[in-house]
């Protein structure tokens, strides 16, 4: 029903933005202004959200899966892979996502407040939608126009400043409170119009709430203290309680922004493989047959076998496991690969990681760490049964996976942030934001010739190199404070 429901709501968007084309003398007065009703608005801001192949390929695939070694590549513009550095590459991602997703959801948020409807629960789905935009953007360059961006038509601001992180985080924790405030239990007027929830007031508040703990754990290193005050907050809010609230867009295959830009990527770029220390992870877990198969679409546990991070074709050869690719495994195109599969924004899986690590470090979430890792590893291989019913695990692996990796409280941390690294494949950029704050699991990093970090995994990507041209004196005042524009440099939240 949900893919339906999509289906109709992109249509009307559809026709509503094209088929009056060339009519605008004869039925509109040229004196007042127009607005498209936000419904038919709302589900073009959330696909832009999602993403397209653009930004994707460059940033969740050539930079973040790599750098956090679930993938591999031996080819030399997978920069990632060797920490060299392609400045269109690792800007592509704000260059796609300030002038689609910010300027779509901005232009909402503005309508809605003309209209005098901040007070709705549409008020509150948008700006959580734009929280999580704006998460995306900040966790991977650092400080980024904020309380400015996307407002050149709205407020006629050209060059907007940028603002620190710790402002950002401050303010995005702030309207995730106030707008699960605004919502209920009931269904929003946006209906079908919420390809998400299908306008599931309680759903949208559990994911402002779980938004709210992935946020609060962010600044576990340079505040631990209010860290603490959000997480209780969270948790006491409601968060998600089952795979029923799992954040995700469902895709279908098609032109324009319809289908799922992962799978767009595979279908113009095979050449990445599972890394080898991803796959080394995966031994007895029965979440390989469903991640991982080699190209010929062989998906046996026993055959499977990972490539190292760090070599080019050549370098490959005088490596042990052979220069063959066709003997490496790659991303299953049984399941994972396709421009229909489901994008997720966040799972319960990682948001019972995360209680669990509440649990640890604050006694909160009822103080059962176990309990929670326990939970998060069987949402995190149910939860798989969404890209297809033949990728479900049986409770019975699932089990006996959990007998044979039992949580252990000596070691909670790395093994709780260990297993939320396996849960977030291929939401690459969620999977590189925890691994930069946790520093789990421990990666050992590549030292490929000519690489700009000294061998060092970077700890952003760079920016958007026409901003440096176009928004000259915001951008120099935003390195000065920030630090030098560069792949080392931490920013606010990952301090040392």
């Amino acid at each position: 029903m949900k893919k339906i429901f999509y289906l109709a709501i992109f249509s009307i968007f559809m026709i509503t933005t094209s088929c009056d084309k060339g009519f605008e003398d004869i039925n509109i007065d040229p004196t007042a202004a127009t607005q498209i009703d936000v419904k038919y608005k709302f589900p073009k801001a959330i696909l832009y959200t999602a993403g397209q192949r653009y930004e994707t390929w460059r940033g969740n695939f050539i930079y973040c899966s790599v750098m956090i070694q679930h993938l591999a590549s031996t080819q030399g513009y997978w920069n990632g892979d060797k920490y060299t550095l392609s400045t269109s590459y690792a800007g592509a991602y704000w260059e796609a996502q300030y002038p689609q997703t910010i300027k779509s959801i901005e232009d909402i948020k503005a309508q809605l407040e003309t209209d005098e409807k901040t007070d709705t629960p549409e008020y509150a789905m948008v700006r959580i939608l734009r929280v999580f935009a704006y998460q995306r953007l900040t966790d991977l360059y650092g400080d980024i126009p904020y309380s400015e961006a996307g407002k050149a038509y709205i407020s006629g601001i050209l060059r907007p400043a940028y603002d620190s992180q710790e402002f950002i985080y401050n303010d995005m924790l702030n309207e995730l409170n106030e707008s699960a405030a605004l919502l209920g239990s009931g269904t929003s007027e946006l209906g079908t119009a919420d390809i998400l929830y299908n306008g599931d007031e309680a759903k949208w508040k559990k994911w402002a709430y779980s938004m709210m703990l992935r946020l609060s754990l962010r600044l576990v290193k340079v505040d631990p203290a209010l860290a603490q005050q959000w997480a209780t907050t969270a948790i006491s809010g409601g968060v998600m309680t089952s795979n029923d609230d799992i954040a995700y867009v469902i895709h279908q295959q098609g032109n324009g922004i319809v289908q799922n830009a992962n799978g767009e990527v595979f279908s113009a770029d095979r050449s990445s493989r599972i890394s080898k220390t991803f796959l080394d992870f995966l031994q007895g877990d029965p979440r390989m047959r469903v991640y991982a198969a080699l190209p010929d679409g062989n998906d046996d546990p026993a055959v499977q076998k990972g490539l190292p991070n760090g070599y080019d074709s050549a370098t490959l050869v005088g490596y042990s496991g052979g220069a063959d690719m066709t003997t490496y495994s790659e991303v299953n195109s049984n399941f994972l690969q396709g421009e229909d599969a489901p994008m997720f924004f966040q799972t319960y899986a990682e948001v019972e990681f995360m209680l669990a690590e509440a649990a640890v470090r604050w006694g909160l979430a009822g103080g059962d760490a176990a309990s929670h890792y326990n939970a998060g590893v069987t949402a995190a291989m149910k939860y798989l049964e969404l890209y297809s019913p033949d990728a479900a695990i049986s409770d019975t692996e699932i089990s006996a996976y959990l007998l044979a990796n039992p949580y252990d409280s000596a070691n909670a941390l790395e093994q709780i942030n260990t297993q939320y690294w396996a849960a977030v494949f291929l939401d690459e950029y969620e999977a590189y934001a925890n691994w930069r704050r946790t520093g789990f699991p421990v990666l050992t990093p590549v030292n490929y010739p000519g690489n700009v970090t000294n061998g060092t995994i970077p700890r952003r990507l760079t920016y958007y190199t026409a901003d440096a041209v176009t928004n000259t004196e915001n951008y120099n005042a935003a390195v000065s404070a920030q630090g030098p524009d560069l792949l080392t440099t931490r920013m606010w939240w990952d301090a040392e």
